[in-house]
């Protein structure tokens, strides 16, 4: 009878609250397994605290650790986390469906909500296809990215095994932009190494730019000739617009902001290429050729800013998402042109659209402020090392300045809400906390309020 009730309960959720729930549950088993005797290195313990932040930053693919992976982890460890990551990246309900398809099992429309809800969808058509396609696109991009990669790390590595066991979990946290990386170093040992660098960068963009862009451009290239005209969507022209337009103008900046510093006694190729990756992983990726600590305040508050924004909706990484950015910024600037509707692409954006836009926007910018609020009176470090935590976790990235592992218990909890709010998105968080949606039946007098 009790369990009936239980079950009774959970239909009564909603999709996005069963979502929130999953992850939750997925969370805590995934700090469990890490703690186990099998996951640790000998003589080495780890307090649930970190075994749960880790958790929480591997399943929400953020790559903030409070201990080191490469020094705490073995060999089933490392894999129980590369799981988490795809579980993370690709999104539970992915996960799921796979699971029910191989067992047979159909697919209702319950399931089917919560694979809208998951993977950020308007519209309940297509969704099981849609599943199929997101999981071999990023399984086969994957693959093809450990392969590139452990061709190069068989000349950096004892042998082909170990070189491959690098490749393949460096292949799945660059291309679920975990950050997560299991030399201790990140990719600082391939500074030198552009083919290491432009794998790299290729597997977090087809990450971060957004499943659906994917599947447009993969449902292009197979139309060949057979269609006279492609017509890709508003949201695939606009996401990547703004992805590749952040993307140069974040390699620029970089570069003129350490020029005179961290650049000084480097060649320019060089110079440009560590700029060129840094704007890319610093949306949501977290993985660096070069110590963070090192860099200007100027370049770090802008790779937070880049954090804030993070990368596309549907897509492996947090942030207030790209398509966000875009709309406000199209706001403002045609507002300041004196237009009533904003147009792009020859189209109009919605009116509940721009709403949600600034309403994220909003949300996001009041958790960062309140956070970084919060960890200054906790904590007894510099502003900018801890607008830059808060921006990473916020971001889903998990770049840091080196002081993870130094916060308080206090401290680490609120980066973890942080990354679960990323992970899960503003929205969510929003439709989680709200009640039925109630449409008004009367409407009061209207009256204008002064503005600005």
């Amino acid at each position: 009878m009790e369990k009936s009730t239980n079950k009774v309960r959970l239909l009564h959720l909603s999709s996005v609250q069963l979502i929130v729930l999953s992850y939750v549950i997925v969370m805590f088993v995934s700090a469990i397994l890490l703690m186990m005797p099998f996951s640790l290195k000998e003589g080495v313990k780890i307090s649930f605290i970190d075994a749960l932040f880790v958790a929480v930053s591997a399943v929400s693919v953020t790559g903030l650790s409070t201990v080191s992976i490469s020094e705490t982890f073995t060999v089933p460890g490392i894999l129980i986390l590369a799981m988490q990551l795809q579980i993370g990246g690709i999104g539970i309900m992915t996960m799921s469906t796979l699971i029910w398809l191989l067992a047979g099992k159909k697919i209702g429309l319950k399931e089917r909500q919560l694979i809208m809800t998951d993977q950020n969808r308007l519209s309940l058509s297509g969704m099981v296809t849609l599943m199929k396609e997101i999981l071999l696109l990023i399984l086969w991009i994957e693959f093809f990215g450990m392969i590139f990669l452990w061709v190069r790390y068989l000349f950096y590595f004892n042998n082909g095994i170990e070189a491959l066991y690098h490749a393949f979990f460096a292949s799945i946290s660059a291309t679920t932009n975990a950050g997560f990386d299991i030399t201790g170093h990140s990719l600082i040992p391939f500074i030198d190494d552009y083919y290491v660098q432009f794998v790299t960068m290729i597997l977090i963009i087809f990450g971060a730019i957004g499943f659906p862009v994917l599947i447009e451009v993969k449902d292009y290239i197979k139309s060949g000739r057979k269609l006279p005209v492609y017509h890709f969507s508003l949201f695939t022209k606009l996401t990547t617009s703004v992805f590749f337009i952040l993307l140069v103008l974040g390699t620029i900046l970089f570069y003129l902001f350490e020029r005179r510093h961290l650049y000084s006694d480097l060649s320019w190729h060089k110079a440009w290429m560590i700029s060129l990756f840094q704007s890319v992983t610093s949306r949501s990726a977290g993985l660096v050729t070069i110590d963070i600590s090192q860099l200007t305040e100027a370049s770090q508050l802008w790779m937070s800013v880049l954090m804030f924004i993070g990368a596309s909706p549907s897509s492996v990484g947090g942030g207030i998402r790209t398509t966000t950015f875009a709309i406000i910024v199209l706001t403002i600037f045609m507002f300041a042109r004196g237009r009533t509707t904003i147009q792009i692409f020859r189209r109009e954006i919605l009116l509940e659209d721009i709403i949600r836009a600034f309403v994220v926007a909003s949300v996001g910018g009041i958790i960062t402020v309140v956070s970084i609020i919060a960890l200054i009176i906790i904590e007894n470090q510099p502003l900018t090392a801890i607008i830059f935590e808060v921006s990473s976790a916020f971001g889903t990235n998990g770049a840091s300045t080196g002081i993870t592992s130094e916060l308080t218990t206090a401290s680490k909890i609120i980066l973890m809400l942080l990354m679960f709010i990323g992970r899960i998105g503003i929205l969510s968080l929003l439709f989680l906390i709200r009640g039925k949606t109630k449409k008004d039946i009367y409407h009061l007098p209207k009256e204008r309020v002064i503005i600005g």
